[in-house]
């Protein structure tokens, strides 16, 4: 018969996956979750522990708006499953000022008007730290390349290389952060 479901394959699919208890130590704190094993550690962040700077732009990695750094490495955070990043270290845009001292970054982007409607400034300066950390940021075009999966649909890309470039210069070796 067409559109006959049998009971099983019906029950089969309302099935839910058991709940995963994890420990997720984000900007120097541990959180005990309980989450469905197929939270996004974007959704984790927004939704369980409401740090909600990490903004949720395309879901498929190619926007950028989600960047956070885990193990100090730039990560879409959107396709990162919560499950499989227990025990690295996390940290959103609200975890990167040191008390009331912004980062150099955070400071740059002030100072180089690199925003404009502000959707994707947390995503563009997490990118721009691993950018500067990583050693991506010897040139604007290096910049460019680094950066080009952060879109800004405002266009303040110029604003953002001058940002980065002035932090890289602030920032030196034990700044990268």
């Amino acid at each position: 018969m067409p559109g006959f479901i049998p009971e099983a394959a019906a029950q089969a699919a309302d099935a839910r996956p058991a709940p995963l208890d994890l420990v997720l130590r984000v900007n120097g704190t541990e959180h005990r979750l309980t989450l469905d094993p197929r939270t996004t550690l974007l959704d984790a962040l927004r939704e369980h522990l409401h740090l909600t700077g990490s903004k949720k732009g395309c879901g498929l990695g190619q926007c950028g708006a989600c960047t956070v750094r885990m193990d100090g490495k730039g990560v879409k955070s959107c396709l990162s499953l919560a499950a499989l990043v227990e025990g690295r270290e996390i940290t959103t845009i609200e975890g990167l000022a040191q008390g009331d001292q912004l980062h150099p970054l955070q400071a740059a982007f002030i100072e180089r008007d690199a925003f404009q409607c502000g959707y994707c400034t947390s995503g563009q300066i997490m990118a721009g730290v691993a950018c500067i950390a990583e050693g991506h940021a010897g040139s604007p075009q290096e910049i460019r390349d680094w950066m080009s999966g952060n879109l800004c649909r405002c266009g303040a890309y110029d604003h953002i290389v001058a940002a980065i470039q002035d932090a890289a210069g602030a920032t030196g070796p034990a700044r990268g952060g």
